[in-house]
């Protein structure tokens, strides 16, 4: 099995579809590693030599940032926007969408589950006659 970066990818897969596995290895980025390593795209990654493992693994430590590394510059990067007070770090910080989109109806990915009538401090009705 081929462990890289603390992730083991599929067996049974080409190469170019189990680096996809790792956190910031995309489609292309999985293509310009095979081609700059010299191994065949649709090699399945249990037939990979552990020469290969290795060659996979040193080009993804000199050029590339990928797993804890890139998620911790992500966390970093997100915490300075909201240090700074921008408005992007507001949006952050309120939990709401960084990048414009609108907020009056969707969002719910953002905003999290409907708050009902009662959670917004709606006055209770009146009792009516009937």
């Amino acid at each position: 099995m081929a462990r890289i970066a603390g992730v083991d990818l599929p067996r049974r897969k080409h190469i170019t579809i189990s680096l996809r596995y790792l956190f910031g290895i995309g489609p292309a980025a999985a293509r310009v590693i095979c081609k700059k390593t010299g191994i065949p795209e649709n090699k399945m990654t249990e037939e990979l030599t552990d020469a290969d493992v290795k060659k996979i693994r040193d080009l993804l430590e000199a050029e590339y940032k990928v797993e804890g590394d890139l998620r911790r510059e992500i966390q970093m990067n997100i915490k300075r926007l909201m240090d700074l007070g921008c408005y992007r770090g507001l949006r952050h910080r309120k939990g709401l969408p960084v990048h414009g989109q609108r907020t009056h109806t969707n969002a719910r990915t953002r905003k999290g589950p409907r708050k009902g009538l009662a959670a917004r401090g709606a006055a209770p009705r009146p009792a009516g006659k009937g």
